[in-house]
């Protein structure tokens, strides 16, 4: 009797575990700017957007299987309004007045969300490893000069046991907090915007 119990706890447990596995995740990442920035601007408006220019929501797989159905999802809805928030925030941190709304002659921002990856490999024995990438774009212009940057971040991460929604979505954050802090840190486009 005590037998069947185990036996039937350690297969309900194995089930469960595989049901977990083979789950989709939907991310909510909510990526922070982190650095300081210079305050250089002087009370300039600038017309700011964020876009999102991914192909496709999916990010990857929990299992590096194209066919899984463990994918995970970052959808655009909860994450280019982050976007956003975090650009108007950076430029008013550097002293310009951050506005959703265009106009002839005012300098703008565009932001865009290129690409957004979780590709998962064998690293070394009993360990896999999860590599995530992010490709940031952005676009300024002031009167009819352009101002174009790619600000590419990646992460890799050791793991014994696949991650978890939780640990998967601090991964995202992180690798697209580090975008943004790679375009505030990019002194030629403050500059740029600043003339």
């Amino acid at each position: 009797m005590l037998r069947r119990l185990m036996t039937l706890t350690a297969l309900v447990l194995t089930a469960g575990w595989l049901a977990g596995c083979a789950s989709p995740q939907y991310l909510q990442p909510s990526p922070e700017r982190t650095i300081t920035v210079p305050s250089i601007g002087q009370g300039q408006a600038v017309s700011v957007t964020a876009v999102d220019g991914r192909q496709s929501e999916q990010i990857g797989t929990r299992s590096g299987n194209a066919m899984s159905t463990s994918v995970i999802s970052v959808p655009a809805g909860t994450l280019i309004p982050g976007l956003q928030d975090e650009a108007e925030r950076a430029l008013r941190d550097m002293g310009f007045q951050p506005t959703t709304q265009a106009a002839d002659g005012r300098p703008g921002l565009t932001l865009t969300l290129q690409r957004l990856d979780y590709g998962r490999q064998d690293s070394r024995p009993m360990l896999d490893k999860a590599q995530l990438e992010s490709v940031l774009e952005v676009t300024a212009r002031r009167g009819g000069e352009t101002y174009s940057g790619t600000y590419t971040s990646s992460l890799s991460q050791e793991f014994a046991l696949s991650p978890g929604l939780k640990k998967n979505q601090a991964m995202v954050e992180r690798v697209l907090s580090d975008g943004l802090n790679r375009i505030f840190r990019d002194q030629a486009l403050g500059r740029f915007l600043a003339r």
